[in-house]
């Protein structure tokens, strides 16, 4: 019984036929790429904070919404800054008006002190007529001396005035550079793809309110094995395709290669624009790319995954009459997809593999084709 089992399963491995898949080798392109995984990121984005601390009154756009430069986007609180700039412009008032004042003042004093030292001149004439005693003398003297002094008191009120007057001004430029703060306005054309407040919220200096990217530059930051650096060129094609879209690709552009790697996964940043994207995208969004290195035309093509190994040589299987023969090939220029034959096939030959993937083809065993 057991020697009519195995020599029923000898005859079945040896003369009953694997149903297997067939693909016909011909002549076509391949490219080959680098692959990378990364995110969808923009070139330029800003925060949008406020300089100042302060409760939002409005905000004028929201997540989703294209915005254009210099529109008012944000506006907080400002009476209480608007009482500070008057009591500014106040102080700013006050400070001319003293000016004004002293130097009026300084104006009198020069006069009285004019005419204090022509009485001084007039006296020391006098005193060498003797037509005054010399006590009178000294008491012109002095009388021109403290009108000199009131003179010197004057210009100093003055000056003082003056500085009181500039600071009172950059006191009223701080407020009104504080009061104009109120008001965020949008830095550049772009997307607002984060919002993080809402009216009535009290924000710190520098809390991010929203977050806006420009669409002008949106690339891939993709993520590739350090070992694949000397084959990537700024300006290579590359193709993107987003695990939203697995079945469709989209055209980029090598931008920016990263000059640092990481020092745990020895992967380095490869920036690809993207010169079309999806109707609907979101900053983040993950994505594989595909760098094309470089291109063959017009070579025997054949799927990767038909591609074998045996005692360490690469080969496929090719039917001949009837049956699976093993033939070893060389493999050239690949990607993901397709691969060169350089060696061992030409076009117009068939490729054999199981039609179920659990079935393992030996050399010489009998097929059936399709």
């Amino acid at each position: 019984m057991i020697v009519a089992v195995i020599g029923a399963g000898t005859y079945w491995m040896a003369f009953a036929p694997v149903a297997v898949r067939t693909y016909r080798v011909e002549r076509g392109d391949v490219a080959a790429e680098v692959m990378g995984t990364g995110t969808l990121e923009a070139r330029v984005k800003s925060t949008i904070s406020p300089k100042i601390a302060g409760r939002i009154e409005e905000i004028m756009a929201d997540q989703g919404d294209r915005v254009k430069a210099g529109r008012l986007l944000v506006r907080l609180d400002e009476e209480e800054l608007k009482r500070q700039a008057e009591i500014a412009e106040a102080g700013v008032a006050t400070a001319r008006a003293a000016i004004d004042r002293l130097t009026a003042d300084k104006q009198s004093a020069a006069a009285v002190a004019k005419q204090a030292m022509r009485e001084r001149d007039r006296g020391q004439s006098l005193v060498a007529h003797n037509a005054i005693s010399n006590s009178d003398l000294d008491k012109v003297i002095e009388a021109a001396a403290t009108a000199e002094s009131g003179v010197a008191r004057a210009e100093a009120a003055v000056v003082e005035a003056r500085q009181q007057l500039v600071a009172a001004e950059k006191t009223l430029a701080f407020h009104r550079a504080q009061l104009s703060d109120t008001r965020i306005m949008v830095p550049f054309d772009g997307l607002i793809v984060r919002r993080q407040h809402d009216p009535g919220d009290v924000v710190a200096t520098g809390s991010p309110i929203l977050l806006l990217v420009s669409t002008d530059v949106l690339w891939i930051s993709a993520w590739v094995d350090e070992t694949e650096l000397g084959r990537l060129r700024e300006g290579q094609p590359a193709r993107v395709v987003f695990r939203a879209e697995p079945e469709r690709c989209y055209e980029g552009r090598v931008a920016r290669l990263g000059k640092e790697t990481d020092r745990e996964t020895r992967e380095c940043l490869v920036d690809v624009r993207m010169l079309k994207l999806p109707n609907d995208f979101a900053v983040g969004q993950r994505a594989e790319v595909y760098v094309e290195t470089g291109r063959k035309q017009a070579v025997p093509l054949l799927p990767c995954r038909l591609l074998l190994w045996r005692d360490a040589r690469p080969g496929v299987f090719v039917a001949s009459e009837g049956r699976a023969a093993w033939r070893d090939v060389v493999p050239g220029m690949r990607n993901r997809d397709v691969m060169e034959v350089a060696e061992g096939l030409r076009p117009g030959e068939t490729v054999v593999a199981p039609a179920d993937a659990a079935v393992k083809l030996e050399p010489g065993q009998r097929i059936s084709m399709p």
